[in-house]
């Protein structure tokens, strides 16, 4: 018989391989779910929200345990900082986890993790927090305004700096408060397989709440869904069949606006896991050819996995670096898709952690890594085909400022259309900006 395992003990794990590790957190709750995955829904369901949670809402908790304790945060034993933040989470955000229960579990973790000696500190200061947590004072908004949304949105000041600066106040609050609400998984039929309607259906058998997109908002995307009341994708017999693949409606008009043409010849540099490659690859209508290229095995296996349940046969995973030039591919593509690693504040309610690892130095590296890329895959493009540059992030600086260096560079091509977009119920923010190729010269 399996033991079955402290839930807040998986959860510390998750809290202390991310947030002091420096781990990826989608791919460490991936692996504790995979692991665990014969523990109830409701289980898996806790460990995920608190889990997420505490990551999410760090900066917040920080401030308000640093209120109340006589050790600040920083200083702390990692253990017990984050015994104390998921403590702190449980209090604030689920009603359903009486105070007492959150302060006793947290006291009764730091005494199995070896800390019996700090249970005291751990119940005194929880306990004042449950007392006293309603009547904790904020930076003034007018006052400090970048601080306060800082602290109220747990959002690392030199991102709301940068936003505040890019958008304004009001806006950036806006993007905060979108940010820190859940969003719909959205879906995209495998019209080589089934259809919209014919999906729909499935789905509804399978327990899956499906609902349909507003086409007046989405008019191009009739094929796709946003989906709830999903416990675990890879168990639907529909996703095992190949008959959608989780996109997200912003990396769908990658495709649409490629507007593609039967037999064309497509380059796509970073694609992994390649869901992107996949749409292309679908409304070239078994023509053509669509090479999806990734950097490491790991990343060429996710793309080949998952043209093998699509079933697609005009697409092909290679493993190449995008920034080492290719000279057979030089003038050889119709379109090259160029969707780069970037910052990534456009999925910030997928990936909560990343805004935790973004500073100007980072900021700086990442913009230099794709402006060498687009200078290298740019010679891949026919002369008038088409270069598509985008990324996952709302960050100027690698999106419309890239694209303006990309150009008074590289002369020979002309920006047709840009589009920025910012993340909503159904929605990630996204950027990308289509460039036509209109002479024949290769180079810059």
């Amino acid at each position: 018989m399996t033991d079955m395992p402290n839930l807040r003990e998986l959860i510390l794990q998750i809290l202390m391989e991310v947030l002091e590790e420096g781990r990826y957190s989608h791919i460490v709750m991936r692996q504790v779910l995979q692991k665990y995955q014969y523990l109830e829904k409701t289980k898996r369901a806790f460990i995920t929200r608190v889990s997420e949670g505490t990551i999410q809402y760090c900066i917040w908790l920080d401030y308000v345990i640093d209120r109340f304790s006589s050790v600040k945060v920083r200083k702390m034993k990692p253990a017990i900082r984050n015994i104390l933040r998921m403590g702190v989470y449980q209090m604030k955000f689920m009603d359903a986890v009486p105070d007492s229960a959150a302060c006793n579990e947290a006291v009764r973790l730091a005494k199995k993790k070896g800390f019996s000696s700090l249970a005291g500190f751990v119940n005194g200061v929880l306990r004042e927090i449950a007392r006293k947590l309603p009547s904790v004072t904020y930076p003034s908004k007018e006052e400090e305004p970048a601080k306060a949304l800082s602290v109220l949105y747990s959002m690392p000041m030199e991102i709301v700096e940068k936003w505040i600066c890019a958008y304004g106040t009001e806006r950036t609050e806006e993007l905060l408060g979108i940010f820190s609400e859940p969003s719909f998984l959205t879906i995209r039929t495998n019209l080589t397989k089934t259809t919209p309607q014919q999906l729909e259906r499935i789905l509804g058998e399978e327990g899956v709440r499906v609902h349909r997109l507003n086409q007046d908002e989405y008019p191009d995307l009739s094929y796709a869904f946003a989906i709830d009341k999903v416990d675990s994708i890879a168990k639907l017999h529909s996703f095992q069949e190949g008959l959608f693949y989780v996109q997200d409606i912003s990396s769908m008009a990658v495709a649409e606006c490629a507007d593609v043409k039967a037999g064309d010849y497509v380059i796509d540099v970073c694609a992994a896991p390649g869901g992107k490659s996949l749409h292309l690859a679908e409304k070239l209508c078994d023509s053509g050819m669509v090479e999806a290229r990734d950097l490491t095995p790991y990343k060429t296996g996710l793309i080949e996995e998952n043209i093998r349940r699509s079933g697609l046969t005009n697409i092909k995973a290679v493993r190449w670096d995008a920034a080492v030039p290719k000279e057979d591919s030089i003038e050889k593509a119709d379109l090259v898709l160029c969707d780069l690693p970037c910052s990534g504040l456009g999925v910030l309610r997928k990936k909560t952690d990343i805004k935790y690892r973004f500073t100007k130095e980072s900021e700086s590296a990442l913009i230099k890594l794709q402006r060498d890329i687009l200078d290298t895959v740019c010679t891949y493009v026919k002369p008038g085909g088409t270069l598509i540059y985008s990324t996952c992030t709302i960050n100027r600086a690698e999106n419309e400022e890239n694209v303006q260096w990309f150009l008074e560079n590289h002369t020979q091509f002309s920006l047709q259309r840009e589009r920025q977009m910012f993340p909503g119920a159904v929605g990630d923010g996204f950027y990308f900006a289509k460039l036509i190729r209109l002479n024949a010269g290769a180079g810059s």
